[in-house]
């Protein structure tokens, strides 16, 4: 006889599913939800190793072992495919990066009275978790948020927001505070001295009007497949070191030995670096195609913005493959195009199971093959789920 109140799977927003359809926060598969509505913990339910859980919104399921948390990845890419009434494909190892290995984040800041508060945000709130600890990011990264408490106090008038946006360069962290100003001579000081002690690779500022570097001893790379290329203000790398090479290695496994590819939507080339062949590459951010011209491997670039104007059907049957690597938004209008094309070979990177399985739908209806989905799961112990789907004509 099934048990009604036994948690059978974690839904898209992190809350635990009896058999019956009810749902239980912060339980896991395995859990059962007592009449109280308490949970009595399964094997399958961990303690949270941080203080700041569940309240901080950087993880939502640090309750979850390994296991039902490769769970919870494959099903939200499974159930969104379901959904589109699409047939599952193979399905390889789910791949989850581990604690303490983020490079870049985004955290928020605030100044109350003499007090900064640093973090994230909770979660669904806009007050913020003052971070002591954290489990997802990169040491190098970690160690600088006390220090920014401190730099944060001298550049921000009392109850100032102001965003740090943190990446993990080749020459060290590249910092980016958004809201922020230092218009004194004391500021700018404190601005250089801070990087200085810090051995970041660069420190902006951003107060509403772009991007300024205020310090960068070297010009700031990040290596892609072996290709140590220039880093844009606030461009976007895959969160995790392992998770870019899985999802590059996805790439090159759904795309055999093409001789000619497309990669749209490209960034600063993290997939087009890694090919071989002759690239062409399109991308909307003209930072990110200068960085792709300046790469030094012959790609022919393109500065396109494929959401008004994706590539058309002749233009895409002249590639032996493509790679797509779209926004949350999903890549609609190119897919229309694609599903009419004669392409052989399609490698789509998503990070978002429901705009990928809306595309994946138009390209089935246009004759390709869903034949295998890499799920990768490098935002440890959050929702947010990337994958790789491989398809093939007939």
């Amino acid at each position: 006889m099934t048990d009604l109140n036994l948690i059978v799977r974690v839904a898209a927003r992190g809350d635990g599913v009896t058999a019956d359809g009810r749902f239980a926060p912060l339980a896991a598969p395995g859990d059962r939800l007592l009449a109280d509505g308490s949970v009595e913990p399964g094997p399958h339910h961990q303690p949270p190793p941080c203080r700041h859980f569940p309240e901080c919104g950087g993880c939502q399921l640090q309750h979850l072992d390994d296991q039902s948390y490769a769970g919870f990845v494959r099903d939200r890419i499974a159930n969104a495919l379901e959904g589109q009434g699409l047939k599952l494909p193979d399905f390889a190892p789910v791949h989850l990066s581990q604690a303490r290995t983020r490079r870049r984040a985004s955290l928020s800041a605030q100044r109350i009275g003499r007090r900064v508060l640093l973090g994230f945000k909770q979660e669904r709130s806009n007050r913020i978790e003052d971070m002591r600890e954290c489990h997802i990011l990169h040491p190098e990264l970690f160690a600088l948020v006390e220090p920014l408490r401190a730099l944060l106090a001298a550049l921000l008038p009392d109850k100032r927001a102001a965003t740090v946006k943190m990446t993990l360069a080749d020459q060290g962290a590249d910092l980016l505070l958004e809201g922020a100003s230092a218009d004194t001579l004391a500021a700018a000081e404190a601005l250089t001295g801070f990087a200085d002690r810090h051995g970041l690779a660069r420190l902006s500022l951003d107060d509403g009007f772009g991007p300024q570097t205020r310090w960068e001893p070297q010009p700031v790379t990040v290596t892609l497949s072996g290709t140590p290329v220039l880093l844009p203000h606030d461009a976007f790398l895959q969160a995790t070191a392992d998770g870019e090479a899985a999802l590059v290695a996805a790439v090159r496994e759904a795309l055999g030995d093409a001789a000619v590819t497309a990669d749209l939507f490209a960034g600063i080339g993290t997939f087009a670096l890694s090919l071989a062949g002759k690239l062409y590459a399109a991308e909307a951010s003209r930072d990110a195609v200068l960085t792709l011209k300046s790469s030094g491997r012959g790609l022919f670039v393109e500065h396109r913005d494929l959401y008004r104007r994706p590539l058309s059907t002749a233009e895409l049957n002249r590639f032996e493959a493509v790679v797509l690597d779209p926004p949350r938004a999903g890549a609609e209008a190119q897919a229309q195009q694609l599903a009419a094309s004669t392409v052989p070979r399609i490698a789509y990177v998503s990070c978002n199971p429901a705009s990928f399985a809306r595309d994946a739908k138009l390209l089935v209806a246009g004759g390709y093959r869903l034949a295998h989905v890499t799920p990768v799961g490098q935002f440890r112990w959050s929702t947010h789920v990337e994958l790789c789907a491989a398809f093939a004509r007939g």
